[in-house]
């Protein structure tokens, strides 16, 4: 299944607001399928949560053929649009990255986070370009959300880290990318500061303990909120509880938030296979 262009316009429609775009990110198609059903309005992957479900340390440890599978698998469930994240395009060599866009285009997504990590942003630059281009080849308007670690990795703090993100940012857009994504950017007055300072360009956020509640987000312009591997993590969290007991002699917890299995395996009953 190939990337859709209606589905890309709609991708692209959702990052202007008003409203915050949510996205509980999935980590493989029942997860996909399920948080698609409960009204979100696109779906994106957890890096983490792809590389758990798959058998795999999180940090670009996925062979490329893997991901496809498990972007092709998803796309085949859900019909709102999708947007992978490529981590660092698992490579350095940006035509290597250009090859893994078109992968993951053809597999059926219209969007993808790139981010720098530890690289430098001009190497980021330059796999944007080469993501941008190969998007055009496969006729796709690729929504390439850019994702900075400046706060992540506290490659610098207070003013100075707030420079350095729009430094970056200005980089990025240049080169072609269409969404700047901070993670461990929580601080009320700073999100409000940058959003205004790379619009119109939409600013994601990554879900922490201590980010400011949905309508302040939204007050402040924030036009994409993403899960991460939070749910992942909860989800592994509950499990590892519930496998626990069992293993001690305990299930009586299984049970009581547990999901309808009829109504679960109904999810999946229109899908062509």
């Amino acid at each position: 299944m190939s990337a859709r262009p209606d589905a890309a316009m709609l991708f692209r429609r959702l990052h202007q607001g008003p409203d915050v775009l949510l996205l509980p990110n999935a980590w493989d198609a029942g997860s996909a399928r399920l948080i698609e059903a409960l009204g979100a309005k696109a779906i994106a992957t957890t890096s983490a949560g792809v590389c758990w479900a798959l058998g795999y340390q999180d940090g670009t440890m996925v062979p490329p053929a893997a991901l496809r599978a498990a972007v092709a698998a998803i796309a085949r469930v859900i019909t709102v649009p999708l947007s992978v994240d490529i981590e660092g395009g698992y490579a350095d060599d940006p035509s290597a990255v250009a090859r893994l866009v078109s992968s993951v285009i053809g597999a059926g997504a219209v969007g993808i986070n790139l981010e720098d990590g530890a690289g430098t942003p001009d190497l980021l630059c330059a796999k944007i370009d080469a993501a941008r281009q190969s998007a055009l080849r496969a006729g796709v308007d690729l929504f390439i959300n850019v994702r900075t670690d400046v706060y992540l990795r506290e490659l610098a703090t207070g003013d100075a880290a707030v420079e350095e993100v729009l430094r970056r940012a200005r980089l990025y857009q240049s080169a072609g990318g269409d969404g700047l994504f901070v993670p461990g950017l929580a601080d009320s007055l700073t999100i409000s500061t940058i959003v205004q300072a790379i619009a119109p360009m939409p600013l994601n956020l990554m879900l922490a303990a201590d980010l400011p509640a949905v309508g302040v987000l939204r007050s402040h312009g924030v036009r994409r909120l993403s899960a991460g591997a939070a749910i992942a993590q909860a989800g592994m969290g509950f499990a590892s509880k519930l496998a626990r007991d069992f293993l001690t002699g305990s299930w009586s917890g299984i049970f009581e938030i547990a999901t309808d299995y009829g109504a679960t395996n109904q999810l999946f009953q229109a899908i062509a296979r």
